[in-house]
């Protein structure tokens, strides 16, 4: 797994002289599906990894991936205090252990920000502090795209700071410290990613048009089209956007999902109270964490609003979904979600008191916005100051 994950991405590992065989904690940013490999190819030893609960729950991936990583389970988008027990067993125990504090693969080239309780966690474990930096994962392969690309990418430890270091300095300081560290903005850099399909299934990570407001979109190639106006969109080799029949005044994809992202903070809550926002066919799964996925509802609809979810049941609907009283009949008010989240590249969880679900569709199927309605509402509301939007 680890020469296959090389030769699919044409990583460039940036090895230091001499491998560190100590015991550490290793932080990384997040860009691409193997990121745990190209750290597993930088260290010697075994490292554990801190992994979401939905890598445990997809067959016999779940067992290969289990065997050649060792990961730790945390439940994605929440306090996992479980996660957090487990890592400090685990480092009392000898290991080395690697976290990606941001929690999720960036959608849009630049890393994400992170909880502060990484530094938290780095001060009480009292172990060597492992930079690691992954520059080129997003050019070679978007989250939101199913094609790979040609060009560079590399990866490797930039820094290691001593535990008598860390001892020194304040929580606040150690959490700026790893944010600076790990930062990277892909937009910032002029190398060309050439592919045939540059722009395909960027719908998964854009739901906002700049001519329009909430849209939808289909992409073919290298385009990408708003289905309201009509206005299409070329992504480029060197990764900035081109209007085609009109004036795009996006310089690239971080651009437009800023764009995407102050939108919904200025949206009214009251915006979508009566008619959804959107309306899509989907799959619903019941996720049983760390072991398998149960399907309830292959023919269900999904209706989002400002202020909840609300789901039509197909005539397959299995028993448990219907017996599942958090749903409130139809109805899932964001005061009954403890926390949503994208999976993967298009899909999108729900947790809830009762358990969580997976809400699948067509490849074309965006998450975010469920996800970013959602943290709009349980935040300050319209002309929020709040910057989180669930990524």
């Amino acid at each position: 797994m680890f020469v296959a994950a090389k030769l699919l991405y044409g990583v460039k590992l940036n090895k230091r002289k001499k491998k560190d065989a100590r015991q550490l904690l290793i932080v990384s940013n997040h860009q691409t599906v193997f990121d745990e490999f190209f750290v597993g190819l930088s260290f010697s030893g075994p490292v554990y990894y801190v992994a979401s609960e939905d890598m445990f729950s997809i067959g016999i991936l779940s067992k290969l991936l289990s065997w050649a990583v060792g990961p730790i389970p945390f439940k994605k988008s929440t306090n996992d205090v479980g996660a957090v027990m487990n890592c400090m067993r685990i480092a009392h125990e000898g290991g080395t252990i690697c976290i990606f504090p941001e929690g999720n693969r960036t959608y849009h080239g630049r890393t994400v920000a992170m909880k502060d309780s990484i530094a938290v966690l780095a001060k009480k474990m009292k172990l060597p502090l492992a930079i690691f930096k992954i520059d080129g994962g997003y050019g070679i392969k978007p989250r939101w795209s199913d094609k790979r690309r040609k060009g560079k990418m590399t990866a490797g430890v930039t820094r290691i700071i001593e535990p008598e270091e860390l001892a020194k300095m304040t929580e606040e300081e150690i959490y700026r410290l790893i944010s600076k560290e790990l930062y990277v903005d892909e937009h910032m850099k002029t190398e060309e990613y050439p592919s045939r399909h540059l722009a395909e299934y960027l719908e998964r990570a854009i739901y906002v048009c700049p001519d329009c407001g909430l849209s939808a979109f289909i992409s073919k190639d290298r385009r990408i089209s708003c289905q309201k106006c009509g206005k299409i969109t070329e992504y480029l080799p060197n990764k900035t956007l081109k209007g085609i029949n009109y004036d795009c005044r996006m310089k690239n994809e971080g651009e437009w999902y800023d764009y995407q992202e102050n939108y919904i903070r200025r949206l009214s809550r009251d915006a979508y109270l009566t008619e959804p926002a959107y309306v899509e066919n989907v799959s619903i799964l019941r996720v049983i964490p760390y072991k398998k996925k149960l399907m309830l509802d292959k023919e269900a609809v999904i209706r989002l609003y400002s202020d909840r979810y609300e789901f039509s049941v197909g005539a397959g609907a299995t028993a448990d979904f219907d017996e599942n009283s958090c749903f409130d009949g139809s109805a899932l008010p964001f005061s009954k979600v403890q926390a949503a989240a994208a999976v993967g590249r298009n899909k999108l969880n729900i947790y809830t008191s009762e358990g969580i679900y997976q809400i699948k569709a067509d490849k074309h199927f965006n998450p975010l916005k469920y996800v970013n309605f959602y943290y709009h509402y349980i935040g300050n509301g319209e002309n929020s100051d709040a910057e989180f939007l669930g990524l």
